[in-house]
């Protein structure tokens, strides 16, 4: 809005007021339509419904949520929801989240996500959509859930793997590298179990309003500044859509269990534990290095939980993947995945990608009818396969790595493949 509001600014504004006073607000929240295909401990796979206007086709994909969020995450509201936007799409669509942590739950620790949960979505995703490989995007947490899952399940059905804001080198991250001195003279001066150690202990784990004052911390400054914004963009509906529906996702924050948020505070933030690439887990050592699929970097460009070296990081780690591909795209911690610019970054890289890496095989949810006729199509065309085969094969290959820079975030050049990764500095 301008300084001096122009007459239909004002006619807009007052349009917004009542419509947030008279019917609670302007976003459209609907959740997309789901249904659940299996559950188990902290564990509900959903399939969302086809649209009804779009044929599917193409390898299924699995959104992994982080632990705390909920999985509104990745379906904010219409118009700004990653799973609306795979389904119109057309694209086989999935998700995994966890429900309710309680008090019970709190001896779970991270092996329940790494060996059960993540690797038990794959897999039941894989069988819902006909035995075709899926691609697995992880945002945050769910990221690096993912990629210790994928590194220790070599046997798992992935096609490829996205991971979206997800910090391996916890010293770059702002918020706690100034911590860093004051947790380890904690950890001395209580003789191994400092203050924080025996809060999450006595409570099972980390309760819903600290996670959500440790989200809402992240990003003080637009905290601070949101009256601010909300009074200059009163003429903006989708802008005020967009606020509302993140106070929504910021409201419906979720428990950690206590083990799980132990292994977090003392891996992670104290001993930084995910920078060399391996991960000790009970019996064994997980290697990031053995992950043998392409995988997807994704870093916001003003992410204050996970900035972009911290991110970064993972890439020169990914020795044995045969494609890494590092994108820096506009927005926060929740707005590089699904704020309103992501629609035009985010999202077409990751359509991009994975149009790249899905095979070609016949949809999954085609018909019986469809397949023979499929069939017997591919038999009449056998004789003329001998005289045109090698034409095709020499130009998809080109095809597929060619990237519009459009559809590239903030770094149009900034591709690598597994040697050009291990080459770069963090």
């Amino acid at each position: 809005m301008d300084r001096i509001p122009k007459p239909d600014q004002v006619v807009a504004a007052a349009s917004n007021v009542a419509q947030k006073m008279l019917y609670g607000g302007l976003a459209d929240l609907r959740p997309m339509p789901r249904t659940l295909i299996d559950e188990g401990e902290l564990r509900e796979v959903y399939h969302y419904r086809p649209a009804a206007s779009t044929q599917v086709q193409g390898d299924p994909v699995l959104l992994v949520t982080p632990l705390a969020a909920p999985s509104i995450c990745y379906d904010l509201r219409r118009g700004c929801s990653v799973v609306e936007h795979l389904v119109t799409s057309g694209r086989p669509t999935y998700l995994v989240e966890y429900g309710e942590v309680s008090f019970k739950n709190r001896n779970l620790g991270m092996e329940h996500w790494i060996e059960e949960v993540v690797p038990t979505a794959i897999r039941e995703v894989s069988a819902h959509a006909g035995g075709r490989p899926v691609h697995v995007v992880g945002w945050s947490l769910g990221g690096i859930f993912s990629l210790l899952a994928t590194a220790d399940g070599a046997d798992l059905p992935i096609a490829s793997l996205t991971v979206v804001g997800s910090p391996f080198d916890v010293s770059m991250v702002p918020l706690v590298a100034p911590l860093r001195p004051l947790l380890n003279l904690g950890l001395t001066l209580g003789g191994g179990r400092g203050a924080v150690t025996r809060g999450y202990q006595l409570m099972g784990g980390a309760p819903k309003p600290l996670v959500r004052w440790a989200f809402q911390l992240s990003s003080f400054q637009k905290l601070v500044t949101k009256p601010i914004a909300l009074a200059t963009h009163l003429d903006d509906a989708d802008f005020l859509a967009q606020i509302e529906a993140v106070d929504r996702f910021t409201d419906n924050m979720i428990a950690y269990p206590g083990r799980t948020f132990g292994q977090l505070y003392h891996r992670f933030v104290k001993a930084n534990a995910l920078k060399g690439g391996t991960f000790e887990l009970e019996d064994r050592t997980i290697d990031i290095g053995a992950i043998k699929v392409p995988v997807l970097v994704f870093a916001g460009a003003t992410d204050g939980i996970a900035p972009v070296q911290a991110v970064k990081a993972v890439v020169p780690l990914l020795k044995g993947s045969p494609e890494v591909r590092f994108e820096i795209v506009p927005g926060g911690h929740l707005g590089m995945l699904t704020g309103r610019a992501a629609r035009g970054t985010t999202w077409r890289v990751l359509d991009e990608w994975i149009d790249q890496w899905s095979t070609g095989r016949e949809p999954a949810t085609a018909t019986k009818a469809t397949k023979k006729a499929t069939a017997k199509k591919s038999a009449a065309k056998k004789p003329a396969k001998k005289a045109t085969a090698k034409k095709p094969a020499a130009k998809k290959p080109a095809a597929k790595k060619s990237a519009s820079k459009e559809a590239i975030g903030a770094n149009p050049s900034r591709r690598y493949s597994s040697q050009g990764s291990r080459s770069l500095a963090r």
